[in-house]
């Protein structure tokens, strides 16, 4: 009989690459998954394949929802004015001030924790802090077993710098049966202040051979020949990408391409345009995960340039390094431990001060320079892309949900409830 497993993720799964791989994995060893996601565009339900489908949930508070709230407040208030009064400024509060925020996350969690509950599963796997409790409420009152799978550092992390969430995983982090995170400085540190070592899934990309690449120069309008520098992922702060704006006048040739939306993404192209840089930089929207490889593989070279502005973006792993790396695509990265170890020792890359401009833009021009370098570090990151992919590392994963089922995860529980 087929394991049953129900996982949380809070985001719309649209392009969480992680998820995918760790979903994808155990259907084809014979689990039954269901993830529960949140409700954007996408549907409510969709059958991935046979062993794999997305439930999506919504919060549904629409202006004529709040409307008809706010009349049949005003009737109270008309019958009974104090209890209506209250029950006006009670409304006003959780709809019109940053509360509704809260009370939206607060229905979000309620509404998954309910669906998770009302499912058949075996094992239940939390992904990030923002689903655990969900999954300890299900796992705990069902006795079922329970995954935790953090792939941030929840005590360091931009925009989370409340010391609530320190609070609340110092708290839920002891009911899993097992706990995954990202990388070895991850997990040391956790060992630091939580007093023990969780298990270690890299994030590493689905290993491919032969990928047909976009018409990227012709979709850019810029010649063949042109080399492509090219930045793939979130358009954060804290990623040093104005830097890299910054070291754009500095870098002899080539344009300088951003895949990807987020919050910053305004901000650089108005940057861009003020710096009279447009003919240099090009912006293009998010494209789906399974798309991205034959964007990447146009590149020459590919950045990383965190920033160190929390333990977290300096003891990353990052997807991308590992994305250029299948791609065959040389890396300009900041000197971080996790990145540099794999650099220096694949020689895939070059190491720089993400937060100096002029470092990055002597490190690109390096390559520019020498054609054969940048075919060197190629040759490297094709070969080194036979190790660091996700066909070795689910081995570990499903080996993990083998202990699990098993039920020798207990043990680990035991451990860190002393």
């Amino acid at each position: 009989m087929k394991k049953r497993v129900t996982m949380f993720v809070w985001n719309e799964f649209t392009n969480d690459a992680r998820v995918l791989r760790e979903c994808t994995a155990l259907q084809d060893a014979g689990y039954f998954v269901c993830l529960i996601a949140l409700k954007g565009s996408q549907p409510a339900i969709e059958k991935h394949s046979e062993n794999f489908c997305i439930r999506r949930i919504k919060y549904e508070l629409t202006f004529l929802h709040k409307i008809w709230i706010y009349l049949a407040t005003l009737c109270i208030a008309y019958v009974a004015p104090p209890i209506g009064i209250l029950l006006l400024l009670f409304c006003v509060l959780l709809f019109e001030t940053k509360a509704r925020f809260l009370v939206r996350k607060l229905v979000l969690i309620l509404k998954m924790t309910v669906l998770g509950f009302a499912l058949q599963t075996d094992i239940y796997h939390a992904n990030d802090l923002n689903t655990l409790f969900q999954g300890v409420f299900c796992a705990k009152v069902k006795r079922k077993k329970l995954i935790f799978d953090s792939h941030e550092v929840n005590t360091s992390r931009s925009g989370y710098d409340s010391k609530i969430y320190h609070i609340i995983e110092k708290w839920l982090i002891h009911f899993p049966d097992c706990v995954i995170h990202e990388n070895e400085t991850r997990a040391k540190y956790i060992r630091r202040i939580y007093g023990f070592t969780p298990e270690v899934i890299y994030n590493y990309p689905f290993f491919e051979e032969n990928r047909d690449k976009v018409a990227l120069h012709e979709r850019l309008q810029i010649p063949e020949n042109e080399p492509l520098l090219l930045y793939q992922g979130g358009l954060q702060i804290g990623r040093g990408l104005e830097n890299l704006l910054a070291a754009a006048p500095y870098i002899e040739r080539g344009t300088i391409v951003f895949i990807g939306d987020g919050k910053l993404k305004y901000k650089l192209m108005e940057i861009t345009k003020q710096q009279g840089l447009t003919n240099r930089v090009k912006f293009l929207d998010k494209v789906p995960v399974q798309e991205l490889p034959s964007y990447t593989r146009n590149a020459y070279v590919g950045f990383q340039l965190l920033n160190n502005t929390c333990f977290n973006h300096f003891s990353a792993a990052s997807n991308k390094l590992f994305e250029y790396m299948m791609a065959g695509v040389p890396v300009i990265a900041c000197s971080f431990p996790e990145m540099k170890k794999v650099i220096r020792r694949e020689k895939i890359g070059i190491l720089v001060d993400s937060k100096n401009p002029v470092s990055i833009a002597a490190a690109v021009n390096d390559v520019l320079r020498n054609p054969n370098l940048q075919h060197e570090m190629s040759e490297n990151a094709l070969a080194a892309r036979k190790r660091y992919n996700w066909d070795n590392e689910k081995v570990k994963f499903l080996a993990l949900y083998q202990k699990i089922c098993e039920g020798e995860g207990e043990d680990g529980q035991k451990e860190r409830n002393k």
